[in-house]
């Protein structure tokens, strides 16, 4: 892999494949990974605690964000806990609110102010990163995820709000990094990279695509051309004339 332009963000590989997640542990572009109970569902896992913990051992220096899936604050608490005792390089993953749609700032202030390294997660809005850089704020350092993936995906820009997102957070709470989720193709790395954000999370079909970064165009126009002949041909293709 490599990349024709120096980036300022951060990379991060999300997935829940171990063997993939080990493969790009042995690049030195990417500086840490991220999973969800979504993604470790569809890899098949069905031992959480297990899974995280060959992670953690795997990759012992590197931050690793988890996800808490309790649905109440005590549960979230307990949970939070738990999964920071992994290891010292893990970030506790709490979504924003919880089924209800109530903000989960006691759980994110108490961990926050307890030591543990927050990545929280699920956030949409301007207005909710206010909220979570006051409850983050004078705490440890965390990461603070918002899905401009989403974002875009109704229709809305997501360079300019994000660029807002890191305003709130230097003003609030300096320590806490910005994160852009759920990109949906190489071109939002720049865009992250452009927006000031600190870290950029993708899954490994995105990051394959870092050494097409400067690709000259017309060279890449005729390896196209070449592929639709090659796969006629190797299918046998006929039009009678």
């Amino acid at each position: 892999m490599s990349v024709t332009r120096q980036f300022k963000v951060k990379l991060f590989a999300d997935g829940a494949n171990l063997s993939e997640m080990l493969a790009l542990y042995k690049n030195p572009l990417i500086s840490g990974f991220t999973t969800n109970p979504t993604l470790m569902r569809k890899a098949g896992i069905s031992d959480y605690a297990g899974f995280a913990r060959q992670v953690v051992e795997a990759i012992p220096d590197r931050p690793v964000s988890f996800e808490v899936f309790a649905d109440d604050i005590d549960g979230m608490l307990a949970q939070g806990r738990a999964i920071a005792r992994w290891g010292k390089q893990v970030n506790v993953k709490i979504p924003v609110t919880n089924t209800k749609g109530e903000y989960t700032g006691p759980v994110l202030e108490a961990l926050a102010h307890n030591g543990v390294a927050l990545n929280v997660t699920a956030i949409m809005t301007v207005e909710q990163v206010k909220k979570v850089a006051h409850s983050l704020a004078g705490g440890t350092p965390s990461i603070v995820s918002v899905f401009a993936g989403r974002i875009a995906d109704t229709g809305v820009d997501p360079v300019p709000h994000m660029i807002e997102c890191r305003k709130v957070l230097r003003d609030v709470v300096p320590n806490a990094e910005l994160l852009w989720a759920s990109p949906r193709e190489l071109l939002n790395v720049y865009h992250a990279d452009e927006a000031g954000c600190d870290i950029i999370t993708a899954t490994p079909d995105i990051l394959a695509k870092l050494s097409l970064g400067g690709k000259d165009l017309v060279g890449y126009s005729l390896e196209t051309v070449q592929m639709f002949h090659r796969d006629a041909t190797a299918a046998g293709f006929r039009i009678e004339i």
